[in-house]
């Protein structure tokens, strides 16, 4: 029988329930039991696909093609298992759902309120899905108690609770005690506090999740199990610690497992085994050299518009036992303005910016703004000899500078930037398949949920580097993109050493190139760092990371200026 945990959080935001959610998974794992992770957010968008990275920020893409919260990549990475399309639920999806079923006549003439209509529809996607051989699934709830848009979650979940029977049900809740300098002490009263405002809502928690600095003393345990109605054990450190990869061995020495498999009175069907996790951490803290990459993007100040990219590129440090540091360059420093059009700075200002670079990285992103500077940093690095590495929008504008500097069309550009291009190397995808599906797309498409999205296949050409990369003859891996490169330039392309090593089984879209003759320049359209695991590197990014620490001993023998 399933047993279902919930996780909410209080005081403030950005506490860490998804990494929280996730850790607790993997140590149910290691335990040797079946877990499923869901994630709950309140906001009205029907996902986020739409909205501002910096609000949101990174679209986390899973197999099946949902755009949906970053922490769904946490879940992802932390337990190996691919989430789905119904592990991503927004409030926009709910009234969505709801409001087509009145207008349909399901509800049977009744007054449509948000109870019970919305949460019964909330209930109902907690468990559909749901394998019957699950062990534990854990529902996290996005923002914070308190949140007005947050009430019919809870509520929600206070129903479920006595539908499947209380003991079935744990709920955990995440909170903050902070370390008052002035004062010399951890305070308990914001959890206090926020306690109180679950139990208003008529959830009483199991256990508290206590984020701290440092370790809180007994006397802080007891009060806060006193005035908030659970054991003293159930009150459980969440320590700051060094790496995100620490956290299922700190959660693990704090007996957050232990509680919880305790309390629906479960015992490991195997020995707990966290060697792993404790080799990964070993490797994070005692590194024996450091890789520094260059990563050029339109979103930089904000970093979680960049997290599954930012794990990848550890990841494959970790499995080299190195070090990564990431030189953000905001695409915008490396261009200006010249009268009515935006022009590249000058080389002493790129030398300036990547002449330390091991690796260069132009991820993805939309919009024309920035895209001069991502060209002048791809230039720069096929230039020098630096490894190059292109993501989606990445690969697209390496196609346009090669186009536009090799190939001699001065004025390739992507529709997208240029509609009137004479040579659109990029360009609107409209048709292609999608689960067995023709699909199609236009300029007055909406933009919500119209992309090329999930996973999709691609043919590896035989002897390319790509190909001995993966050792395989056909990948699977995750898009999320409305534009294409045009097929139509490929003679042009590979006739100045642009090879298109990647594409897809109709040969009608392009989907990887390489640079022949340079140390290591690859692009490719999908998003390889939604596939990335610390325990499995992708095999690109491990290739990158390698490609770098090459580069670095010839940096170090004198060999580039």
């Amino acid at each position: 029988m399933t047993q279902y945990i919930f996780v909410t959080g209080g005081v403030l935001s950005s506490l860490g329930k998804g990494l929280a959610s996730a850790s607790l998974a993997a140590l149910l794992q290691a335990r040797g039991y079946k877990v499923r992770l869901r994630k709950f957010d309140p906001y009205l968008n029907v996902d986020p696909g739409t909205m501002s990275p910096y609000q949101h920020g990174e679209v986390y893409v899973t197999d099946d093609g949902a755009e949906t919260d970053l922490d769904l990549g946490h879940y992802e990475r932390f337990t190996g298992i691919s989430c789905r399309r119904s592990d991503s639920v927004t409030t926009g999806q709910v009234y969505s759902s709801v409001i087509a079923k009145e207008r349909h006549g399901d509800y049977l003439g009744a007054t449509v309120q948000v109870i019970p209509h919305i949460t019964d529809e909330i209930k109902q996607r907690i468990v559909a899905d749901v394998e019957e051989d699950i062990d534990f699934l854990i529902c996290e709830a996005g923002g914070t108690v308190g949140d007005i848009e947050g009430q019919p979650y809870l509520e929600a979940f206070r129903q479920f609770a006595i539908d499947v029977g209380r003991k079935n049900v744990l709920f955990i809740h995440l909170t903050l005690v902070p370390y008052i300098a002035s004062a010399a002490e951890l305070k308990t009263k914001p959890s206090q506090h926020s306690v109180k405002e679950l139990l208003s809502l008529g959830i009483q928690p199991d256990i508290l999740l206590c984020r701290c600095d440092r370790p809180i003393p007994a006397s802080a345990k007891h009060k806060l199990a006193l005035f908030c109605n659970i054991k003293p054990e159930c009150v459980i450190e969440a320590l700051d610690v060094e790496t995100i990869y620490e956290v299922p061995l700190s959660y693990s020495l704090a007996g957050l497992d232990s509680e919880v498999t305790k309390y629906f009175g479960l015992e490991s069907t195997k020995p707990v085994n966290l060697k792993i996790w404790q080799d990964i951490v070993t490797n994070c803290k005692y590194p024996k050299g450091e890789v520094r990459i260059a990563v050029v993007g339109k979103y930089v100040e904000c970093k979680d518009a960049y997290k599954s990219l930012i794990e990848a590129l550890t990841h494959a440090c970790i499995s080299y036992n190195y070090k990564l540091r990431i030189d953000w360059i905001s695409a915008d420093t490396l261009e200006i303005s010249d009268g009515n059009r935006t022009v590249a700075v000058d080389d002493s200002i790129l030398y300036e910016h990547l002449r330390d670079a091991q690796g260069v990285l132009v991820p993805g992103g939309y919009g024309e703004r920035g895209t001069v500077g991502k060209i002048a940093a791809i230039t720069y690095a096929r230039e020098n000899d630096i490894p190059f590495f292109g993501i989606c929008l990445g690969m697209q504008l390496a196609v346009i500078e090669i186009a536009r500097n090799l190939a001699g069309l001065q004025e390739a550009n992507s529709s997208e930037f240029s509609p009137s291009t004479p040579h659109p190397v990029v360009g609107l995808l409209e048709e292609w398949e999608e689960q067995g599906e023709k699909q199609t797309r236009s300029q007055e498409s909406d933009l919500g949920g119209t992309m090329r999205l999930g996973v999709q296949e691609c043919k590896l050409s035989p002897g390319s580097l790509v190909h001995k990369i993966y050792n395989q003859d056909v990948i699977r891996e995750r898009h999320r993109h409305r534009y294409e490169v045009n097929i139509a330039y490929k003679d042009k392309m590979e006739a100045v050493g642009l090879k298109i090593t990647g594409i897809s089984p109709d040969g009608k879209l392009p989907e990887m190139v390489e640079l022949v003759g340079h140390p290591w320049f690859v692009a490719m359209q999908f998003h390889p760092e939604f596939k990335s695991q610390p325990m499995t590197p992708h095999p690109v990014f491990k290739a990158f990371i390698k490609a770098a620490l090459e580069r670095a001993d010839v940096l170090k023998k004198g060999k580039v200026a």
